[in-house]
């Protein structure tokens, strides 16, 4: 999620049919209902939360969950050619066929997501299966490329392979983050295969053997491309997700470390475990760098170029390194904790609005923003960073639970649309800057993943801090 986690792909555009009146991207419209921000939220929280705290914000936040989830399932499945549509379905058939092209990201995603409720919402359980099942067939039997390996990046409506048939370790990664998480929620053999067999691909054609970690823009056979013109389209110094050819990327490694974490779960290889070590340490040790940011392009042999701050992908990679620790070694070590705290740290300290609330886009290590508008998915992973270090340091540190408290006021009031649901993309102080809710960059995945975090790690909270530890959560 880089730059072009925000710019889009190149098909992406505002879905009209889901602004309200009066709120068309970019024209800086007050939001709908004028819903105030919660003010003096840090002040009036002051002291620790208490059980009744947490219940109180578990259940609005699960509440947030189940519209989210009803806004992307199942009014984006594309029952016809199979997939996921990232457009209401009116809006949808209005479109040209360049338009209603469908890309791994938006596939996995949206895959992802449904196997994910399907492990962790019980209730949920039959109605998502039919859904991550659907994905699947999709990422299988279409995004996958049954000639020379690897996902397309991209394929028509019907699935058939694109004009533009250039492949990317980014796209990659969230194939197989997508069906080894489909594994794990349903055991289904042939999700297990797919994803080892998209691990294998990418290992054999990406994997730099001397520096480690992986070359990222690949053409179609599985080649490296390090130079435009080598690739589909020389007249773009950038690959597909916006980077220079022939670098290596933080936003890239971040996702092959996610991916790498749920597949070292599932499986016997030795490899994958390998793999995952070596990811790991390249984005702990290499990546990270005082005061806690993340450099973010570098040359094959991992010497940082100069880039600017993503204070979303701070907060994130402090989540996935965390998550990959327990996976590596069943509780982050003490090298890994104060790496992934210094993340959130600096991001509050540089990154945040304190007026509004939430993590600015981009800045740099030192000084002020230079970017000031706020991304649906920024808010989302500063939200779950936020709560896990007030799991981890709370007790010591107030300041993460009044962020969290902040965050979530300014993502309530701000980012959800309370009339007909979905997150929208992106505001700019009080204002909306995006009103889009569906595009090929805008899945479930980010709100989603948070929201289920957030919601346990509350329910969590709200029994270890009852009377008994035994209270229910209402």
């Amino acid at each position: 999620m880089f730059q072009s986690e925000l710019l889009g792909w190149a098909c992406v555009a505002v879905v009209g049919a889901l602004c309200l009146a009066g709120c068309a991207a970019g024209t800086g419209a007050k939001l709908p209902g004028e819903r105030a921000i919660y003010e003096g939220v840090k002040a009036s929280h002051a002291a620790a939360p208490t059980a009744e705290d947490y219940r109180v914000y578990q259940a609005r936040i699960e509440q947030a969950l189940r519209r989210e989830l009803a806004f992307f399932y199942p009014r984006c499945l594309d029952m016809t050619h199979g997939g996921f549509i990232h457009a209401l379905p009116a809006d949808w058939e209005k479109r040209a066929p360049d338009e209603r092209n469908k890309n791994i990201v938006y596939q996995a995603r949206m895959t992802w997501t449904a196997a994910e409720v399907v492990k962790r919402r019980p209730e949920l359980r039959e109605e998502y299966l039919k859904y991550a099942a659907h994905g699947l067939a999709f990422l299988k039997d279409k995004m996958w490329d049954a000639q020379d390996g690897g996902f397309f990046w991209v394929v028509d409506e019907q699935g058939n392979p694109a004009s533009l048939t250039d492949k990317h370790v980014y796209g990659n990664a969230f194939g197989i983050y997508s069906a080894a998480t489909v594994f794990q929620a349903t055991s289904d053999p042939d999700a297990l295969e797919l994803a080892l067999k998209a691990f294998r691909w990418m290992d054999e054609h990406a994997h730099d053997a001397k520096n480690g970690g992986y070359y990222e823009a690949l053409n179609r056979a599985g080649d490296v491309i390090v130079s435009a013109d080598k690739s589909q389209r020389p007249e773009r110094p950038t690959d597909l997700i916006s980077n220079p050819y022939g670098f290596k990327s933080m936003d890239s490694h971040i996702h092959i470390l996610e991916a790498l974490t749920v597949l070292a779960q599932i499986s016997p290889e030795p490899l994958v475990k390998q793999r995952l070590d070596e990811v790991f340490l390249i984005v702990r040790d290499k990546m990270v760098v005082q005061p806690g940011c993340l450099n973010v392009i570098f040359t094959p042999s991992w010497k940082a170029t100069a880039m600017g701050d993503s204070f979303g992908h701070d907060i994130e990679t402090a989540y996935l390194l965390w998550e990959a620790d327990i996976v590596r070694h069943t509780n982050p070590s003490n090298k890994t904790r104060p790496v992934t705290r210094s993340l959130v740290d600096h991001a509050l300290k540089v990154g945040w609005d304190d007026v509004y609330g939430g993590f600015y886009n981009d800045g740099f290590a030192f000084g002020k923003p230079h970017q000031r508008s706020k991304s649906w998915w920024t808010q989302a992973e500063g939200l779950n960073a936020l709560m896990l270090m007030h799991e981890t340091y709370g007790k010591q540190d107030p300041r993460y639970w009044r962020a969290f408290l902040h965050q979530w006021a300014m993502i309530d009031s701000l980012l959800i649309d309370p009339k007909d649901g979905g997150w929208y993309e992106q505001v700019l102080g009080d204002k909306l800057d995006s009103a889009s809710k569906l595009n090929p960059w805008k899945a479930s995945y980010h709100s989603v993943r948070a929201m289920l975090n957030v919601s346990d790690a509350l329910g969590k909270l709200a029994g270890e801090n009852s009377v008994n530890g035994t209270e229910q959560i209402k």
